[in-house]
């Protein structure tokens, strides 16, 4: 009975080390709703964590975050998109089982899909090319998100089969889908660089993306056309505290939503960061401090929404995208991100476009694009504000030394025997 009782209290210490303990708290903080997470430490849990939050589209304003020993404890001060303390029941409940278990579920599942990555070369009217050979595939696009970044795109799109809206598993059609597309990404000048891949696994789509452009080394590529773009510069600084026994990574940009997520998934990918790093981590080589900022001002811009912002909102068809995007093309808008998606079969695409030279659209031509289309399907919205309030900025400037909506990421990579700790994060992302 003795050991059967030392077993039991065992096992329910074990749960209690590995269960995290989440707690949200709307009395703590005025402007804020703060969620506090204890946690054993593992590799990326800070990264599982800040995407739970991301993916609900919360504005993470301050982040205390420190790992002692075994042990990773972390407090997050999160609002809506509008500012405002988080009150919906569902939501709160959604991250406490979420945190809770670091098991969750996608935001956006795609089980019931086929999900085709596509890297290559950027060019006017890819994009339309692209849903060209899907839609004479009898491809149905589900879901896409479509990055661009110094001269290269990077894709995943999400097809079923459409005619049986089942995810598409005949090989001979998987091959010669590949085929085309890969046919397509080439061009005239991109022979070797060019990928496609087909997976039925389910990932989260924004880290996925991260990764392919990671692979394809878009931070080493120069940007084939010279347009004036219209985020600030990003900036990274590297310091080895050797003394210390940690590096601390410097990141200052302008703030914008999911900044945090962009930076950690970035760093996480990389192997590096939070918790398993060594004294050398990031290493006194020239070359890998100057790798790993290059790679950090590349995670920050591809978010960058170059263009001009336009929603379509329209019953979902074959052939769809096709004929947007090549409506795109033939008037002279390319493409610089794109987000697809389809709810109760209504399309709702947003598309960031400029000229063929990468500038800003002339607005009689994206008017003459909406009569096409059809004026009440798409829409202009301009580019969103940050997400970035009067109250408290002042205070807020102070506390990151820099200007009006710009934001201060540090984090450091820690190690010393037993004592982990990733210092101060305060960001608007």
């Amino acid at each position: 009975m003795e050991w059967s009782a030392c077993l039991d209290e065992y096992e329910k210490l074990v749960i209690r080390m590995t269960t995290p303990r989440v707690v949200i708290d709307n009395a703590v903080c005025p402007t804020s709703t703060v969620v506090k997470v204890d946690s054993a430490r593992k590799h990326g849990i800070l990264l599982e964590a800040v995407q739970v939050l991301t993916d609900l589209n919360l504005s993470i304003k301050k982040a205390y975050i420190s790992s002692d020993g075994r042990w990773f404890m972390d407090v997050f001060h999160v609002t809506d998109l509008n500012g405002n303390k988080l009150t919906d029941e569902s939501v709160i409940n959604y991250i406490e089982q979420s945190l809770g278990s670091f098991h969750y579920g996608q935001t956006n599942d795609f089980s019931g899909s086929t999900a085709l990555e596509l890297t290559g070369t950027d060019r006017v009217g890819l994009l339309s090319e692209v849903f060209a050979v899907l839609s004479d595939l009898q491809c149905s696009v589900a879901d896409a998100k479509v990055w661009t970044h110094n001269g290269r795109i990077a894709s995943l799109i999400h097809v079923t089969d459409s005619n049986s809206g089942a995810p598409i598993e005949n090989v001979q059609l998987i091959s010669l889908i590949e085929a085309r597309l890969r046919n397509v990404l080439k061009g005239d000048n991109d022979i070797r660089s060019a990928k496609t891949s087909v997976s039925m696994a389910v990932t989260h789509t924004e880290r996925r993306l991260h990764q392919m452009m990671f692979a394809d080394r878009d931070y080493e590529r120069k940007p084939i056309l010279e347009s004036v773009p219209t985020h600030s510069p990003v900036a990274v600084t590297v310091q080895n505290w050797l003394e210390r026994g940690y590096s601390v990574v410097n990141v200052q940009a302008k703030d914008r939503t999911k900044l945090l997520f962009d930076v950690v998934c970035t760093l996480t990918d990389m192997g590096y960061i939070v918790f398993h790093a060594t004294v050398n981590t990031i290493g006194d080589r020239g070359y890998m401090r100057q790798r790993v900022i290059q790679c950090l001002e590349a995670a920050v811009e591809r978010r960058a929404s170059e263009g001009v912002r336009l929603e379509l909102s329209t019953p979902d068809r074959q052939g769809l995208l096709a004929d947007v995007t090549r409506t795109f093309r033939e008037n002279g808008l390319n493409v610089t991100r794109a987000e697809v998606s389809t709810m109760k079969e209504t399309a709702q695409n947003v598309f960031y476009v400029t000229d063929v030279m990468g500038k800003s659209a002339d607005g009689k031509i994206i008017e003459s694009v909406r009569e096409k289309i059809g004026l009440s399907c798409l829409r202009v919205k301009e580019l969103p504000p940050l997400v970035y309030h009067k109250e408290g900025r002042e205070r807020d400037e102070q506390a990151v030394g820099g200007v009006a909506g710009t934001v201060l990421l540090s984090l450091g990579s820690m190690v010393r025997k037993n004592l982990y700790n990733l210092g101060l994060i305060r960001s608007y992302s």
